[in-house]
């Protein structure tokens, strides 16, 4: 049994244009140790997935419309305030976007690191700041015991993304969900970051789900991977059938986009056109007008997943699974 089974997750958005389908009808499975990607361009839902499974979604105007999510005996989706409480940033932990509107201005490190000691754990503020640095040491902090009191604007953009590691990983959870966690980086300190992620999590046994919109990030991190477009999933594949045979023209367009892949002084690819806007209902594939597949049809209906290959799915549209 995987340690974290989500099925059919639906959360839509009810706003004064319409009805925001951010996610709908998103299934995927973690195993205990295993690092999972959800990947793809920004508004594609991928945040608001995981932000769904720790009820983080505003309400109103989002609202979880169906769905389960099996973690051991709990289904996050159907908690109350109260029970959900006891798994946010206990079992499971959560690295933000951007550090620097995560961690309050006003507060020290010391005290924003050791308040889920003190709430999920009971233990005293004595023990919980021994731990606190122990931790600021182990993800790469340098004098952590002086540093442990100074404010996050006194670090560097690199140094709060690794205090905000350290935050998520003081309890021990069961599930790491890294949002971005190297966005707002540049180049070397994200190869420092990713490193530090990966590091602890073989030490400590953790499963990791990953959101990002890089390709080449996910090549080297995850074991599976999950495209997302438009609020569902086209392609599920363990990392190395996904790179090595890309069946969903969406999938390709995301490696195409890789600059690293591209010939020296060839112009850059871009996808063309622009994600759909999900407050209008979408009658077909949702790929179809930045499709580069011209005169064949595609899915009248939208396509659901199907398994091509063992653990290969991929939505089935005529027009997208062309190989071009």
């Amino acid at each position: 049994m995987a340690l974290l089974e989500v099925n059919d997750l639906k959360t839509w958005f009810h706003t004064r244009d319409g009805v925001v389908k951010a996610v709908d009808g998103v299934s995927f499975d973690v195993e205990a140790g295993e690092t999972v990607g959800i990947v793809g361009e920004s508004g594609s839902g991928k945040s608001v997935t995981c932000y769904s499974l720790l009820q983080l979604i505003p309400r109103p105007p989002g609202r979880i419309e169906g769905g389960s999510a099996k973690f051991g005996d709990l289904d996050l989706l159907s908690l109350r305030e109260d029970e959900i409480r006891k798994v946010r940033g206990k079992r499971i932990g959560l690295i933000f976007q951007d550090p620097m509107t995560s961690l309050n201005p006003y507060l020290k490190i010391s005290t924003q690191l050791i308040e889920p000691l003190l709430i999920h754990e009971g233990i005293s503020k004595a023990e919980a700041l021994d731990r606190a640095v122990a931790e600021l040491a182990a993800v790469g902090i340098p004098d952590p015991k002086k540093r442990i009191h100074s404010y996050p604007h006194e670090f560097s953009g690199g140094m709060r993304q690794r205090v905000m590691i350290a935050m998520a990983l003081i309890t021990r959870p069961e599930i790491l969900i890294a949002d971005e966690p190297t966005t707002a980086l540049d180049v070397t300190i994200q190869r420092q970051v990713l490193d530090l992620i990966k590091a602890r999590q073989e030490e400590l046994g953790t499963a990791v789900i990953f959101i990002t919109h890089d390709l080449a990030v996910v090549s080297e991190v995850c074991d599976k991977v999950n495209v997302m477009y438009a609020g569902r999933f086209v392609e599920r594949a363990d990392v190395k059938t996904l790179f090595s045979n890309p069946r969903h023209a969406y999938t390709r367009a995301l490696q195409r986009s890789i600059p690293a892949l591209q010939a020296k002084g060839e112009k850059l690819y871009t996808i063309p056109g622009l994600p759909p806007n999900l407050a209008h209902e979408i009658p077909g594939c949702a790929f179809a007008p930045r499709c580069p597949v011209a005169g064949i049809d595609h899915a009248a209906s939208r396509p659901s997943l199907k398994e091509l290959e063992s653990g290969h799915w991929v939505q089935d549209c005529p027009a997208c699974l062309i190989q071009k």
